[in-house]
């Protein structure tokens, strides 16, 4: 699996390159500014794109903007965010198209190598890696009757969130403690409240989280 990497700061950037390799992944690029993250993206074609949002020589959101630019070039580009901070309308736009795999990790909630490498394997293969911590500030610019989101019960909302954040039914069967056939039901609710037409259910999955990540508008 190819990886363009963008990351300013040497030490984590080499420590990033080092972790993936030792996990089979091909560093295609690793990069530490704006302009040579857009270039590897259009040029090397990698099969997953892992952003800092804010790179040289703006320090701004170059990376983020790099990303969206690329997947607007190449739709689906898979692409995981890492950042400091919860840029709130970069998790809904990067999801705008509902295609694509798509991540957002915050540095310092990356507790052990397994977490982040699942998270990369996920976003590559067109699956969603969203931080809790994301998603909760996301959930707090909307009340909780706002539609379509609204029709959804409690433990449907709790289902949603944990989707959100990469999760299989079976380990959100695990966590709530209840049977992995209780979670079907529940996805399969959610899926027809916010009228997801039968389809493949892992594209679904990323429609039903656009729609989770679309509340903070």
């Amino acid at each position: 699996m190819r990886v363009v990497l963008a990351e300013d700061l040497f030490l984590l950037r080499d420590g990033l390159v080092r972790l993936l390799q030792a996990y089979d992944f091909e560093i295609a690029a690793a990069v530490e500014t704006g302009p040579e993250l857009a270039r590897a993206l259009a040029e090397l074609e990698p099969d997953v794109a892992v952003v800092d949002v804010r790179l040289p020589p703006t320090h701004t959101d170059e990376g983020l903007q790099c990303a969206l630019d690329a997947r607007r070039a190449r739709p689906g580009l898979p692409v995981l965010v890492l950042s400091q901070h919860v840029e709130q309308l970069y998790a809904r736009e990067l999801l705008a198209d509902g295609t694509g795999g798509v991540g957002y990790l915050l540095k310092d909630r990356v507790f052990d190598a397994e977490q982040f490498v699942d998270a990369v394997r996920r976003v590559a293969a067109g699956g969603t890696a969203m931080d809790p911590q994301v998603i909760q500030q996301l959930l707090s610019r909307r009340a909780a009757d706002d539609r379509p989101l609204g029709r959804l019960t409690p433990r449907e909302r709790e289902v949603l969130e944990l989707m959100a954040q990469g999760r299989s039914n079976a380990a959100i069967a695990a966590q709530l403690v209840v049977t992995e056939r209780a979670i079907a039901k529940h996805t399969s609710n959610i899926f027809a409240k916010l009228d997801l037409e039968v389809s493949d259910d892992d594209n679904r999955r990323v429609l039903a989280v656009l729609a989770y990540l679309d509340q903070g508008h």
